[in-house]
């Protein structure tokens, strides 16, 4: 039987209430996840509207192998950033890939703006848009404990994605929640959910599909089961989790601390390690639909609210970037401060990264005497877990001018109180690698602005070389690899597993033997699609600028080299604007 390559997309007009399921692209050309996302804007996107116009699409794609192979496990989310009015992707795993495979939908589109605060609700067959305006407001929590009290049906196969207070008041640091211990963090999804009056998604995957035929498919399935379960090479995520990262990190001289003031603390990090969580906090792990390693560390929040004893429990998930910013970036000397603070990021519907980034920023500023006590509002210092807590309530919905800036970004209120040279922006607020200048340029001129686009932070490990065309290659061959497991949409955990050769086999035996012969030249393909895109939405990366505190820092290579930094800035920039053309 001839393979059917097109994808089936359902699109969902909130504004009408009504929606359509259509065919779509062609699977030889984009592959899936990223590919389509991107394809699927340069569809339905408006690059020239803001990106909170209720007319912008906001994407959810999954790839040809999700539900069929182990760690298929994500979705990307495409859609114009309110953080910098460009072009964005985000992922996340959870539930929500496998729900969308289950109801067959390759994608959903939703556009439009509904009347009032709603629920869209998406299946095989199913669409629904449901009021749920007495959700207004309500932390991410409670709102999830609400919806799965709506949609009693299909527990285990439904996934629900919301926002919190943050994407109600459009900051730019809101994301969207998924499944309670996964998110689409960085760059603002969640504002553009709340622009759309949506509070909430829930894809009911009630459908089932027919295994694939023959014994290749199950043959290769053992096969890359029993790497994942049986080798070490998921050994690190299950144990410890990637917060093994922060002391590993530490040792290296790349940790940043109190707003990257130092990128090491002696003394400080046993406290915050990932063998402190593990030891004093861990309560359990779990994993994303579809994935046998389990990396999602589950911490035990315990919190007095009363005298005589009286306490509350809480469980609170916890990994390397986002123990990196609301720890050693804010100075924190308790992992148990970590997971409240963590806690409180949590219920606002915060990215975890840029709210501690963020409020690093604002701490220094505040030390400084560049903001005062009547901009934050409350007394920031480094270590004050309290103090943090009542800020980001602020960050949430901001009551002041000072808050409204930061929520837009660092850089933001930065420029408004005279801070930009300390303010740790890479295009967005930092991941927590200060390995050096390849990691720096990667993330402030990369695709997504993140850690994820290209191994520079492995580059600066292994490298002491000075070589900008040897860096630059590296970058540009990294990416072009990652955009064949982003569009499948492995998890990138799992990128060992799955070199080209197995992604080739996998689709093979799915009945996709074009897809698999066409590759690497479809790999290329989407990594041009997706940079035409973002800068079709303004993208310049000559005017990407570097804070001057990145060339403050000291790794164990030594000084940055602002030379090094600079030249290596040009070049990547010549070579995204060719991949644009």
């Amino acid at each position: 039987m001839q393979a059917d390559y097109s994808f089936r997309i359902l699109v969902a007009d909130l504004s009408s209430g009504k929606g359509e399921y259509r065919r779509f692209g062609d699977k030889r050309e984009v592959l899936g996840g990223s590919g389509l996302a991107a394809a699927l804007y340069a569809e339905f996107g408006k690059p020239d509207l803001p990106a909170l116009d209720p007319s912008q699409p906001l994407i959810f794609a999954i790839g040809p192998l999700t539900g069929c192979f182990p760690m298929m496990s994500k979705t990307v989310c495409g859609f114009k950033s309110p953080y910098n009015e460009r072009f964005a992707e985000s992922h996340a795993g959870g539930r929500l890939a496998l729900s969308l495979r289950f109801a067959h939908i390759d994608a959903l589109v939703v556009v439009g703006r509904a009347p009032t605060l709603s629920c869209l609700g998406a299946g095989i067959r199913q669409l629904e848009v449901k009021d749920v305006h007495y959700l207004k407001g309500m932390d991410v929590f409670t709102t999830g404990k609400m919806l799965r009290k709506m949609f009693s049906g299909g527990a285990g196969h439904r996934s629900i994605i919301r926002i919190g207070p943050a994407g109600e008041s459009l900051s730019g640091f809101a994301c969207i929640n998924v499944d309670s211990y996964r998110h689409f963090g960085r760059l603002g999804a969640g504002a553009v959910m709340g622009s759309k009056n949506l509070k909430a998604i829930m894809v009911e995957g009630g459908s089932a599909m027919p295994a694939p035929e023959g014994k290749d498919y199950a043959a290769l399935y053992k096969d890359i089961h029993m790497q994942l379960t049986t080798t070490s090479m998921m050994k690190k995520y299950h144990d410890l989790g990637t917060a093994e990262n922060m002391a590993v990190m530490n040792r290296m001289r790349a940790l940043p601390w109190r707003n990257l003031q130092t990128t090491h603390d002696d003394e400080r990090i046993d406290r915050i390690s990932g063998e402190t969580f593990a030891r004093e906090l861990l309560l359990r792990k779990t994993a994303c639909t579809g994935c046998p390693v389990g990396c999602i560390h589950v911490g035990l929040l315990r919190e007095q609210f009363a005298k005589d004893n009286d306490v509350l429990y809480r469980q609170v998930a916890y990994d390397h970037e986002p123990v990196f910013a609301t720890g050693s970036m804010l100075g924190m000397g308790s992992a148990s401060d970590v997971l409240s603070v963590l806690d409180e990021i949590e219920r606002q519907g915060l990215d975890a990264i840029s709210g501690g980034v963020a409020l690093a920023w604002a701490t220094e500023a505040f030390e400084k005497g560049a903001v005062t006590e009547a901009e934050t509002l409350t007394p920031l210092a480094f270590g004050d877990a309290k103090a943090y807590r009542d800020a980001l309530i602020h960050l949430g919905t901001p009551p002041n001018e000072f808050y409204s800036l930061l929520a837009k970004g660092t850089m933001a209120a930065a420029e408004r109180y005279n801070g930009q040279d300390y303010a740790c922006v890479l295009g967005q607020e930092m991941a927590g690698y200060a390995t050096g200048e390849v990691f720096f340029v990667s993330s402030a001129l990369g695709m997504r602005h993140s850690h994820l686009d290209s191994a520079g932070y492995s580059y600066d490990q292994k490298s002491q070389d000075k070589d900008v065309g040897k860096a630059v290659a590296f970058m540009l061959e990294d990416e072009r690899q990652r955009c064949v497991l982003t569009s499948m949409v492995s998890c990138l955990f799992a990128r060992s597993a799955y070199t080209e050769e197995a992604l080739g086999k996998a689709l093979e035996v799915l009945g996709y033997p074009e897809m698999a012969a066409n590759l690497s030249a479809a790999s290329e393909t989407v990594r041009r699609l997706r940079w035409k895109t973002k800068f079709a939405t303004g993208f310049d990366p000559d005017q990407v600028k570097i804070p001057k505190r990145y060339l403050e820092v000291v790794t164990w290579k030594g000084p940055i080299d602002a030379q090094y930094l600079n030249d290596l800035k040009q070049a990547y920039a010549v070579e995204i604007r060719k991949l644009a053309q």
